[in-house]
Formats: C-alpha cells, sequence, structure tokens
C-alpha cells in the first residue's frame, strides 16, 4: 500500500514513518510540509492512503478538497480537535479514521494496518457472518451490567480468535469504553446515526475502535444530548449490519427502557438482566421481568444474572427465584478490590487480576455461551499456570 504522510511536523514524520516501515506492506513517503502547500498526486500518481497531520483550518480545508476530488483514495487524520462537530464533518469527507494529536507511533501504525485489513481482496475477507446478539440490561442503577458487558465482550474475543462488536446503546451516560480501554474513542452511535444514509460496513468499522484483538467498540455519545439523535429504525440498521461482521454484538443497553432500546432488547438473541440481592433490585427485577413478560419475550430468550454475590446476603438465590417465578439465576462473585482496579485502570480483569473470582466467574460465563477456541482450550493447574505468569505466555 503506498503511503503519502503529510505533517509539517519533522519529528512527527521521522516517528511514524519509522514505525509505519515495520509493516513489509506498506510503502511510506514522508512530506514535512503544511498540506496546504502539498501537491499530494504528482504527475498523475496517485497514493492508495494519505496520512495527514492537520495543525490549520487552511490544512483542513484542503484535505476536504482533496477527498471531495479524490475519493478512491484512503483517508487517516491526526488532529487535536475531537469535537462531534469536527468529527462529523472529517467523516462526511471521507476520512476513515481520526487520531487524536500527539499521536503515538503505535498508534498510527495500528490505524493503518486497520485500513491494509480493508482493502484485501475479497477473495481473502471471511464469509459473511450471523453473530449472536447480546443485551445486558440493568434492574437498577449500579448492578454492574456495564462492566460485565465489557469484560464479556473481551472474553468471548479471545485474543482475536473471534470478531466481537461491543455497542453502548446507553445513549446519555454510556462508558462501556472506558471500561477496556483508555484511548478516546474515534466515533460514537450518534455520529454513525447521522450518517445512516452512508451506512456500511466500511462506515461501521471506520466508526469503531479496535480495542484489543478481535473486540471493536462503537461508544456512546459524549454529549446526553445527541441521544435524541438516534432512532430505532437507527439501531435497527447498525445491529444488523453489525450481525453480519461479527460472531457475537455484545450491546450494553443500560438502565432506562425507550423505544430505543427496546429495539435492541427486540434483537438480541438473549438478554441478561443483571442485578443484586437488595430489596430495590428484586422489586426492579420484578417490574423488568412484567415488561418483558408484556413484550412476549419467551422464557428462554431472558437470562438472569446476580452480581456481586455473597452467601451471607440477606437475600437469597432461592428467595429470587421465588420472587421471578425463574428456575435459573447466573451468580457473579464479589470481588471489589480486583473490580475496582479494572475499572480505574481501564484494563479487563482478565488481564488485570486473572486469577480473581470475578474474572474466574466471567470466564465461566463467557464458556458457557461460547466454548473457548481449540488452540486457546487448556484445563486444571496448566491453564492457571500458563494465564498467570505473564513471562511464560510468549513462550512456545
Amino acid at each position: 500500500m503506498k503511503i503519502k504522510l503529510i505533517t509539517p511536523n519533522p519529528v512527527n514524520a521521522e516517528t511514524w514513518t519509522k514505525a509505519l516501515r515495520a509493516e513489509p506492506a506498506f510503502h511510506v513517503t514522508p512530506i514535512v510540509r503544511a498540506l496546504c502547500d502539498v501537491s499530494v498526486i504528482v504527475n498523475g500518481s496517485r497514493p492508495d492512503l494519505v496520512l495527514v497531520e492537520t495543525t490549520t483550518p487552511q490544512d483542513f480545508d484542503a484535505l476536504e478538497r482533496l477527498a471531495n476530488g479524490n475519493p478512491e483514495i484512503d483517508y487517516v487524520l491526526i488532529d487535536n480537535e475531537l469535537s462531534p462537530a469536527f468529527l462529523l464533518r472529517a467523516m462526511r469527507a471521507g476520512v476513515r479514521e481520526v487520531l487524536a494529536s500527539p499521536a503515538t507511533p503505535d498508534a498510527v501504525l495500528a490505524a493503518l494496518r486497520r485500513q491494509l485489513r480493508k482493502r484485501a481482496p475479497a477473495a481473502t475477507l471471511p464469509a459473511t457472518r450471523h453473530g449472536e446478539v447480546l443485551a445486558l440490561v440493568s434492574c437498577k442503577g449500579g448492578s454492574g451490567a456495564t462492566f460485565i458487558a465489557a469484560n464479556l465482550a473481551h472474553l468471548l474475543a479471545s485474543g482475536g480468535q473471534r470478531q466481537v462488536a461491543l455497542i453502548d446503546m446507553n445513549l446519555q451516560f454510556g462508558d462501556a469504553a472506558l471500561f477496556v480501554s483508555s484511548e478516546t474513542p474515534v466515533s460514537n452511535v450518534a455520529d454513525v446515526a447521522r450518517n445512516i444514509s452512508r451506512l456500511d460496513a466500511d462506515l461501521l468499522r471506520s466508526s469503531m475502535s479496535e480495542v484489543a484483538p478481535g473486540l471493536w467498540v462503537l461508544a456512546a455519545p459524549d454529549d446526553p444530548a445527541q441521544a435524541t439523535d438516534v432512532t430505532p429504525q437507527h439501531v435497527r440498521q447498525i445491529i444488523e449490519l453489525a450481525r453480519e461482521m461479527f460472531d457475537f454484538v455484545i450491546i450494553d443497553v443500560g438502565r432506562s427502557l425507550s423505544s430505543v432500546t427496546l429495539q435492541a432488547l427486540d434483537l438480541a438473541d438473549r438478554v441478561y438482566a443483571v442485578l443484586q440481592l437488595t430489596l430495590p433490585f428484586i422489586r426492579d427485577g420484578k417490574r423488568l421481568r412484567n415488561v418483558f413478560q408484556s413484550l412476549d419475550y419467551p422464557a428462554h430468550k431472558i437470562q438472569w444474572i446476580v452480581n456481586r454475590h455473597h452467601k451471607g446476603d440477606q437475600f437469597t438465590v432461592d428467595d429470587l427465584k421465588r420472587t421471578l417465578a425463574i428456575e435459573h439465576v447466573i451468580t457473579l462473585p464479589n470481588h471489589y478490590e480486583a473490580v475496582a482496579a479494572s475499572v480505574n485502570q481501564g484494563v479487563p480483569v482478565d488481564r488485570i487480576a486473572p486469577n480473581s473470582s470475578i474474572a474466574k466467574g466471567l470466564r465461566e460465563l463467557a464458556e458457557n455461551i461460547a466454548p473457548p477456541p481449540l488452540n486457546q482450550a487448556r484445563s486444571g493447574w496448566l491453564a492457571g499456570l500458563l494465564r498467570g505468569t505473564p513471562a511464560m505466555r510468549g513462550m512456545p
């Protein structure tokens, strides 16, 4: 892939070029000048991709003119402006991805490798999937549903063995992306909704952040007011397309029920309702069960998760079963220290505390949903030893 790297910063030009040349498929030509002063196409020779750092409004105006006149070229933009209005303008111009300035060499290399994968010949692309859609809904605020959704998505991806999408449909106060990454999301659900007429696999994937091998996140909007930009029809189109692109689509529905979140629940193959064994949660769990019944959801579609379970709780799992008239409940143990460390650092708990009780409980849940790939299946003491010893993971 022929790449023109354009930046007025000579240090960035040197470090980014060095990083990109680690990829044999890239042929990089650095240009240390402002884009507004550059002729990208010389004597009819066109790059496959332009990586450009814009530092002035004139540079961005030049990018828009270039992209409008040459839509066959892919564009990756680096800029210190990441407001929703700016990102929307960049997307409309045809920019595939926007990185925050200053961008690290690793972030630049990862972004361009994503673009390289998208340019793979159709014959090498995997067949259209029919992924399973799993929705997690909180019976009451603070249940831990977002933590479970994010960590479940990470585990199902199995280090790139599967392709998994985590979509944050808690449109007003969603923060699922923060549970698995500290990077700023490249776009969000509201941005995609505003471009729904252009929605295809390329647009959806370019709006998502690949936060780990095989794990892609479509974030909620930063501005709660943008929730009104998303309609049930938008949700249907996004989820149905994601189902074709990913093996699993994990949706964090949030707490509130609306026409938008009900659309996500309707489309889900399975719904996991998350609660705790306290009276307010159990009361709201009963209300939510009544909603599910009024929607004619079959019983097998609804799974109930008791989070932060402790055997000394005043109410028991049997109490919950009797109250909700259900037969099966999934329990996840309470392990405050591991969960707090995971949330505060934006790192999945399976990575930060692999031997904790909550990590083991989440792995068991993920394995019940989808058995681990054969080349990752291990058992007994060997699995614990390899999982808990980072130095040994790189051994043959």
